[in-house]
């Protein structure tokens, strides 16, 4: 209750020792305002936020169902990421019925999405961090089927991404899909050992630079990469904070690119 009158309450009192009863009415009404729009953004916030859950797995229910019988592999992957969301009692059941909801033949995809991208108010950041989600599943069994290809093509599209953005993102997933984070070698002596070659395209494909590209051009990569990944920055354009672990796991693996690439290359 206090947080939805704190603006009129700061105002009076400032208003009353600036300009006595005349200031504390002006102060009231000023109060009244900056609690109004507080109010509305809070409301947007949770709303946008079960928005992006939904629309989440229902989109990953429609993708599972696009080439065909959906995978055992597929719906342990929905499972997992709700656990690692840690969506319980009706939050999990939501997610659930939005993945079974997707499923359906006669599915809205299209006119989901486009409320989808209106309701984040076409924040890049959090629309590629939904694609990429969406990858997850299209990967869950290892290979990409030509119909989730295709089904990719018209989701990215429905979010304002071209097709070479999406083969972009492709790369990115299909690099962490290797279990990039998990593969930081050693040597003895704290020397970081010598990467393998796929262990090195793949950090390049993460950072999305090419592998012949200045020194300057990966640090830049690297720093646009974290911008658009960074998990405070993406909780306050409305990622639900139950994604917060997935974000951190993705950052996780772009430090990682670099701090690949940094040793190769000897960047300081």
């Amino acid at each position: 209750m206090l947080a939805h009158i704190k603006g009129k309450l700061i105002g009076c009192i400032f208003g009353f020792l600036i300009g006595n009863l005349p200031g504390a009415l002006l102060g009231l009404w000023l109060g009244h305002i900056i609690d109004k729009k507080l109010a509305n953004a809070w409301v947007f916030n949770k709303s946008a936020q079960t928005e992006f859950l939904y629309t989440t797995f229902a989109t990953m229910g429609h993708m599972a169902k696009s080439s065909g019988q959906v995978s055992s592999e597929e719906i342990r992957l929905a499972e997992q990421l709700m656990t690692q969301m840690r969506l319980q009692g009706e939050l999990r059941v939501q997610a659930q019925n939005a993945f079974r909801e997707g499923k359906h033949a006669d599915f809205p995809l299209q006119e989901t999405l486009r409320r989808f991208r209106g309701r984040v108010k076409d924040s890049r950041n959090l629309l590629r961090f939904f694609m990429e989600v969406q990858l997850q599943l299209a990967f869950a069994d290892g290979e990409l089927h030509p119909a989730e290809r295709r089904l990719l093509l018209t989701i990215a599209r429905e979010l304002g991404f071209s097709e070479a953005e999406l083969e972009q993102l492709l790369a990115f997933a299909e690099a962490q899909l290797h279990g990039f984070h998990q593969g930081a070698g050693h040597a003895g002596g704290g020397r970081q050992a010598q990467p393998s070659a796929d262990r090195l395209r793949d950090a390049y494909r993460i950072l999305e630079v090419a592998d012949n590209a200045e020194d300057s051009e990966v640090k830049r990569a690297y720093r646009r990469q974290m911008s658009k990944h960074h998990p405070d920055k993406l909780v306050a354009q409305g990622l639900p904070k139950e994604m917060m672990d997935m974000a951190k796991e993705k950052a996780q693996d772009i430090q990682q690119a670099w701090e690949t690439i940094k040793a190769v290359r000897n960047i300081r």
